[in-house]
């Protein structure tokens, strides 16, 4: 009784913990979840180092990157073709003769929208660090590159559905052409209109709303002084305002003009007042140009004269700058990021850029203009030196000696009180003693 009891219990825990192969014991199992587990690790490794280079390529390439670079020119050619394609058709010869073929043409423009706008929205998340995938989706697609991007190509495809909407979905077709911003942003020289109007944003705020307050007075104004005399032409207080834009930014298109001798005598000041209401947002944009250009030119000049001293800093993953933007840096005045080498090519370090593991930085920073020197010290430990196999908390030191790094082989490492100190190692460090068989640096 107590074999059959013993033999139903084994049975029962067999079931409940599930079968095993025979021969097969639990540590071969545990060493197959764990086998399963890298596997898996290995496999999202894989697929986060193709979506990075995904987002490399569609994203604003470098020149040391052909394929980015490549992409970036079908990008264009593609928004280039397609505009051209639409203005083609609208005229009859054209389409007649060469119609098929610019459809043809134009699909594939299209399709390459559709494919662009899915590759972005697959690298999201590398475009807006720090938030959730869908978040960044999300964030992505309601942005106005994203709905220009998702609109470029919609309208071309909706008409397959639902077809009663083609009319309709034909005018969103109109949407396409902001794709144009996207060339501004592969050319710096474009890119300097941008940052002009962003700079100079608060004037030209002020300068549009004087010439709408002088628009709106303006045509108030001649309402009343020319409705009497010419009623179907000045009706309401809106053919004042269309005669007042068209006298203030442009000549006039004839359509609607003042009558009266007080009405004309009116005219002629709002003329005068408009030229100088027009040109001041043209002055503020020329001054802009300038001012940019004398800052680049500044930037330059200074540069060669005086002495700038550069260092390189590399990334790695447990480093508090991984994954954050440039701007977001607690930099020290003076010091500047120069340029960003991520593999094989060089970033340009705008603002926006989310600094990645492996990134290394070059850091630059203008020399001090005065005859102090730090003096430095460099020993390295060779043969019977004592401070082999040494921690650094229990070195004889003085008090006045503050070692500052350990240069070992090709890294750099912080002297903590635990680094244990090795043959071969360089010791940097400060000291007014006298240290034998010790290099002097100057800083």
């Amino acid at each position: 009784m107590k074999c059959k009891e013993i033999r139903w219990k084994s049975q029962t825990n067999r079931a409940i913990m599930g079968t095993r192969p025979k021969g097969q014991s639990p540590l071969t199992e545990t060493s197959q979840i764990k086998n399963e587990k890298s596997m898996q690790h290995m496999k999202k490794e894989q697929t986060d180092a193709f979506r990075r280079r995904l987002f490399s390529v569609i994203e604003v390439g470098n020149d040391g990157d052909f394929i980015s670079r490549a992409y970036d020119l079908v990008n264009t050619l593609s928004i280039v073709i397609n505009l051209i394609i639409s203005i083609a058709l609208t005229f009859d010869g054209v389409e007649q003769q060469y119609g098929k073929i610019l459809l043809s043409v134009e699909s594939v423009t299209y399709l390459f929208f559709a494919v662009d706008f899915i590759l972005r929205v697959y690298t999201a998340k590398y475009l807006y660090r720090g938030l959730p995938e869908a978040r960044a989706v999300f964030r992505y697609i309601f942005s106005f590159s994203g709905m220009v991007d998702l609109l470029s190509f919609l309208p071309y495809y909706l008409p397959v559905f639902f077809p009663a909407g083609l009319v309709a979905f034909r005018m969103f077709r109109v949407v396409r052409i902001f794709r144009l911003f996207r060339i501004n942003v592969y050319y710096d020289s474009l890119n300097v209109i941008t940052e002009v109007i962003v700079s100079k944003r608060q004037q030209l705020l002020s300068s549009v709303f004087i010439i709408l307050v002088l628009m709106m007075a303006s045509s108030l104004c001649m309402y009343s002084l020319e409705h009497e005399a010419q009623p179907e032409v000045f009706q309401n207080a809106f053919s004042g305002i269309w005669w007042s834009v068209s006298t203030l930014l442009t000549v006039g298109y004839g359509d609607i003009y003042p009558i009266t001798t007080v009405g004309k005598i009116f005219s002629i000041i709002i003329t005068f007042l408009g030229v100088g209401m027009v040109a001041i947002p043209t002055g503020i944009i020329s001054a802009g140009f300038v001012d940019q250009y004398s800052r680049v030119k500044h930037l330059s000049e200074y540069g060669n004269e005086s002495e700038i001293h550069f260092i390189k800093v590399a990334l790695r993953e447990t480093d508090e700058w991984c994954g954050k933007r440039i701007r977001d840096l607690e930099l020290p005045r003076g010091v500047l990021v120069a340029a960003i080498r991520r593999r094989e090519g060089v970033v340009v370090p705008r603002g926006d850029v989310v600094l990645e593991e492996r990134d290394v930085l070059v850091l630059g920073a203008e020399s001090f203009k005065d005859d102090r020197h730090i003096d430095l010290k460099e020993v390295t430990l060779y043969g019977k030196n004592p401070w082999i196999d040494t921690y650094i908390k229990d070195l004889d030191i003085s008090r006045k000696t503050i070692i500052v790094m350990i240069k070992r082989q090709d890294k750099v490492l912080i002297p903590r009180g635990d680094l244990l100190l090795m043959e071969g190692d360089k010791v940097v460090l400060y000291t007014q003693r006298y240290v034998r068989d010790a290099e002097r640096i100057q800083v």
